[in-house]
């Protein structure tokens, strides 16, 4: 299964555009007319951090780290995804022992990945019934509570990909959740599904010229962060906010690539940056604000462009992965 960018039951809920918004519990009605503020391109190296190294001792070869909540619970995943190693989802609370770890795979499923969770017992994610030796693997969508009570969540299209692919990314405490699902032209469209109403809603960045468009976070003041693939081949990142200025470009200085995937309720926006010829990328997290710009983040020892920083909470605490000099893959948490 294609790790993090990485049937639906059809509910009897209407599909909304973007000029619903107002109509529905969630609040990003914005008025994204107004040309993109662009990142800040400073960078600061202000911000200490801890680094801890986490791993699932069901494989502790492969682990990655994608989301914590502000209680410190985390959610993430062990194993490849290699034919034989699948993607086994998992919860993790403090103080983070191996006997903390708990399990959430969606049920009957070969693999699941927990993406993300909010801080009122809502974990989201996506799930495949394949273990294939390509790695082409079905992708579906999924939230549920408390690790149990598992929905089918999956952007209703007349044109998916084959095999579907459809994630949910990332989820705040009103329950409403972000992910994209890929058509069969091998596009990504962002959208967004709100858990109470059981609503889904098709949404842009705002930004022209993209191709493929993700949405990865989302906090609760409604700001939501991602990532597009522009016409030219290039990958930039996005805040879409209710406060202006309403969409501001993400882009790390001189970086081929930057992908955002969590925001925090005081617009830290996290994710990773790629540096290099596509034949030899090197890949190292970062967290933006709007104050500060930019930070680097490269975990204490590990291979060189090989740091992921997916997820972040309302205490600046970061989680993620990096491989070792061996090509392991271990999660890591960074505490400021």
């Amino acid at each position: 299964m294609k790790s993090h960018p990485r049937i639906l039951t059809r509910r009897s809920a209407g599909l909304l555009s973007v000029t619903a918004l107002a109509t529905s519990a969630l609040t990003v009605s914005l008025a994204l007319a107004t040309a993109p503020a662009q990142a800040a391109p400073s960078t600061s190296s202000g911000v200490h951090y801890s680094f801890q190294r986490i791993d699932n001792d069901n494989d502790p070869t492969f682990n990655q780290l994608l989301g914590i909540n502000n209680s410190g619970e985390i959610s993430g995943y062990f194993g490849s995804g290699a034919k034989g190693h699948p993607n086994k989802g998992y919860t993790l609370k403090s103080p983070y022992h191996q006997t903390n770890f708990r399990n959430q795979n969606y049920p009957h499923s070969k693999q699941t990945q927990v993406t993300g969770l909010n801080n009122k017992g809502i974990q989201v994610g996506f799930y495949s019934n394949m273990n294939n030796a390509n790695l082409s693997d079905n992708n579906f969508g999924y939230y549920s509570t408390n690790g149990s009570n598992f929905h089918k969540v999956n952007f209703p299209t007349s044109d998916p990909a084959s095999p579907p692919v459809d994630q949910l990314l990332g989820v705040n405490d009103s329950g409403v959740a972000v992910g994209f699902y890929v058509d069969a032209a091998g596009n990504s469209h962002a959208y967004l599904y709100d858990i109470p109403l059981h609503k889904y809603i098709g949404w842009k960045s705002g930004i022209g010229n993209v191709t493929s468009t993700t949405a990865s976070g989302i906090n609760d003041e409604d700001s939501i962060c991602g990532f597009v693939t522009l016409k030219n081949g290039t990958t930039e990142s996005f805040l879409v906010r209710k406060a202006s200025p309403h969409l501001i470009v993400i882009k790390y200085p001189g970086a081929s690539a930057t992908n955002a995937f969590g925001v925090n309720k005081y617009g830290e926006v996290v994710g990773t940056y790629t540096t290099g010829p596509s034949s030899n990328p090197l890949t190292f997290g970062f967290t933006w604000r709007r104050d500060h710009g930019f930070q680097k983040i490269n975990y204490p020892g590990s291979m060189n462009g090989t740091t992921f920083v997916n997820g972040i909470n309302d205490h600046g605490d970061l989680v993620g992965f990096y491989n070792s000099n061996n090509g392991d893959t271990h999660g890591f948490l960074a505490k400021p």
